[in-house]
């Protein structure tokens, strides 16, 4: 009898269990299992100057993420433009750069700053672009690779209550990431830049490169530039996707358990 009892009581809370509603987000396959489909993201940075450039940015099919340079002409009209078109707005925060011999940039948050000058350059930068919902670097190839001044910006970033990151990515010595995660920081790391080399064979071939880490991975991240190269490609590059099973998604939908 005991065995018998047992037995149906394992049967009836197995029916109980199926009859359950599923948790949220409890029917979402996971990254490489059979069901996921692969997904991409796709970032066009340095926006803020040009304006018939970004308006192209804006008008491209599916959620590109725009990033926009602070304290730049057209900045604030082009992060404007965006949000009313349902794209995410990333502040495109120059960072000092290993080897960099051009003119100090607007808002650029440099090594030898202190604490205040950091924290007053970031507020200015973010101050003058609209609807920031996450923020990028530009350049950076040295300031990403000190955990003080990494520090220093996700602090920043958890104050203003849940700014994302998004590492560019631009030494392979960049601790960003591993900040990020330690401060509580949502981020994500680029994975192909689709237009280091500016031509249209070399975006074909680096958008190829983005789809085949997305089927491999789950998930693939890209950032462009608004060259005409890069903007003629993805005009006619992402309304395909969809046909070849795989997803262009919003950064958000990449973050760490969603965003």
């Amino acid at each position: 009898m005991t065995r018998t009892f047992r037995r149906l009581k394992a049967i009836s809370l197995s029916l109980l269990l199926l009859s359950l509603p599923l948790a949220a987000g409890a029917n979402k396959a996971l990254p490489g299992t059979a069901d996921a489909r692969p997904r991409v993201a796709v970032i066009i940075d340095d926006l803020g100057y040009e304006f018939a450039a970004g308006r192209r940015v804006v008008r491209l099919p599916g959620p590109v993420a725009c990033a926009v340079l602070p304290a730049t002409p057209r900045g604030k009209q082009l992060a404007e433009l965006a949000a009313r078109n349902g794209k995410e707005v990333l502040l495109h925060l120059p960072l000092q750069a290993q080897n960099y011999a051009g003119d100090r940039e607007p808002g650029a948050i440099l090594l030898d700053m202190t604490r205040q000058q950091f924290a007053a350059t970031f507020a200015a930068n973010l101050a003058s672009i609209p609807h920031v919902i996450g923020v990028n670097n530009h350049r950076g190839s040295l300031l990403t690779r000190h955990p003080g001044h990494m520090s220093w910006l996700m602090e920043e970033l958890r104050a203003r209550g849940g700014l994302f990151f998004v590492d560019s990515y631009t030494t392979h010595r960049s601790v960003a990431m591993q900040v990020a995660q330690e401060a509580g920081v949502p981020a994500v790391r680029r994975d192909v830049f689709l237009d280091a080399e500016r031509s249209a064979a070399g975006v074909a071939r680096e958008f190829e490169r983005l789809l085949s880490l997305a089927r491999k991975h789950g998930s693939a991240i890209a950032i462009g530039h608004p060259y005409p190269e890069t903007l003629d490609f993805l005009e006619q590059a992402l309304p395909g996707l969809a046909a070849q099973g795989i997803d262009l998604v919003s950064l958000g939908e990449l973050l760490p358990n969603g965003y």
